[in-house]
């Protein structure tokens, strides 16, 4: 089944001067033109703020960042000269405890020395007074 054919559409015509139209119609397209040419530049002006946003919100990042990373750094400079300073204070440490129990037993070693003097010198007199108690008791023998 075929459509049936009708035939075109009749339009009304406003009686102007053809310059009209024709100036009506330049302008529309002006106008067209311009909010196309303006819509453009603020398309592109609206482009070009949002890069140098996000241009700027990476440096304001980056100099956060490194900022950060400064005193993470710092931070770690003196955690290791901390870490260098026990090691040699438990080295030190260690050192001056050898030497003093080194010390420890010198002393200890002496003290006896001195115990075995004193004794050897209490064994003296103990003997010097065993041979002077011999002398005698022989002298009164022979005397007699």
């Amino acid at each position: 089944m075929a459509s049936p054919k009708h035939p075109p559409a009749r339009t009304r015509v406003l009686h102007q001067p053809e310059t009209e139209v024709g100036g009506l119609e330049g302008s529309l397209l002006q106008l067209l033109q311009n909010h196309q040419h303006s819509s453009i530049r603020l398309r592109e002006q609206t482009e070009r703020a949002k890069k140098e946003s996000i241009r700027n919100a990476k440096r304001v990042s980056d100099l956060l960042v490194d900022a950060l990373n400064g005193g993470v750094q710092d931070c770690y400079v003196v955690e290791k000269s901390i870490e260098i300073e026990i090691r040699t204070l438990a080295a030190t440490i260690a050192k001056f405890m050898k030497q003093t129990d080194h010390w420890l037993a010198t002393t200890n070693a002496m003290n006896s020395a001195m115990k075995e003097i004193g004794d050897f010198e209490n064994w003296m007199k103990t003997m010097d007074f065993d041979c002077k108690s011999i002398n005698a008791a022989i002298r009164n023998i022979y005397e007699e």
